[in-house]
């Protein structure tokens, strides 16, 4: 995160990725190319059960401009146009959705040493506003995330954070989380989040770690207090290429077919 304290998006995340990215039960491939003038095309599809899901996305980068466009097998198209620092600290986002007109969104994000401010507004008659920011240091930060629907003029959401970090421990309460580096050689690490529904009034522990067994293969395992593990596999066999194997089996009924996941990443 550099010096400063991020964005409220930051806390909790080195725990997040622990626990949950990478995870598939699906299987997925995804390839990106590089055109001669530097445009980056990804092409990706999914197949889950008997359905298959497909996009490809296009980034264009001139400057300090980003845009991406992707257009997904339901002939959705996305465009999100990225204006990185045109003053310094500050970066504005453009999204919308076709044929949805509704979607269109703009976020302004704003960071400084010691803080860090994420607007973002629906581009709508009647839009939703977020607002969250975040004050402190990459050592210790204070947060808080609202958003406002001006349509019924009632907050939908209201939430705050906290976070504390040193050299190898990292601890949250958003939802509560940590994150504690065990081995820095090895990419060892523990990690662990309470999440409570407030529409089931149940809690959610899910508690992992990860092991670099070499410098290319990576190991990761998670289990939650309703019995649910997984485990995952994650080889480099060529820089910015990845392939990972996943599975989750529910402990709690064995009898059960466990879930597998395959996803293979290439990058030239």
């Amino acid at each position: 995160m550099g010096k400063g304290p991020g964005l409220y998006s930051d806390i909790g995340k080195k725990a997040r990725d622990l626990l949950y990215k990478d995870y598939h039960s699906d299987q997925k491939f995804i390839i990106t190319t590089y055109s001669p003038t530097g445009v980056a095309i990804t092409s990706s599809g999914t197949k889950k059960g008997d359905l298959f899901i497909a996009d490809v996305n296009t980034q264009l980068k001139n400057k300090n401009v980003t845009t991406d466009i992707k257009v997904d097998t339901n002939c959705n198209l996305f465009t999100t146009i990225t204006v990185d620092e045109p003053a310094p600290g500050l970066k504005t986002i453009l999204s919308l959705r076709v044929p949805d007109q509704r979607s269109g969104k703009l976020e302004v994000q704003y960071l400084h040493d010691y803080a860090g401010i994420s607007t973002s507004v629906g581009l709508t008659a009647n839009p939703i506003v977020n607002f969250s920011g975040v004050v402190g240091t990459n050592a210790a930060a204070l947060g808080a995330d609202v958003s406002f629907d001006s349509r019924t003029g009632s907050f939908t959401k209201c939430n705050a954070g906290l976070s504390f970090s040193n050299t190898d421990l990292i601890a949250s309460l958003t939802v509560a989380s940590y994150y504690h580096t065990v081995s820095s050689l090895t990419n060892t690490a523990v990690g662990g989040e309470v999440a409570h529904s407030v529409s089931t009034n149940e809690n959610t522990i899910t508690v992992g770690t990860q092991h670099s067994l070499d410098p290319l293969t990576m190991v990761k395992a998670r289990v939650n207090n309703f019995g649910k593990a997984s485990a995952l596999i994650q080889h480099e066999w060529r820089p910015r290429s990845f392939f990972t194997l996943s599975g989750e089996v529910d402990t709690k009924a064995v009898d059960k077919s466990a879930k597998f996941g395959l996803a293979l990443a290439l990058k030239p």
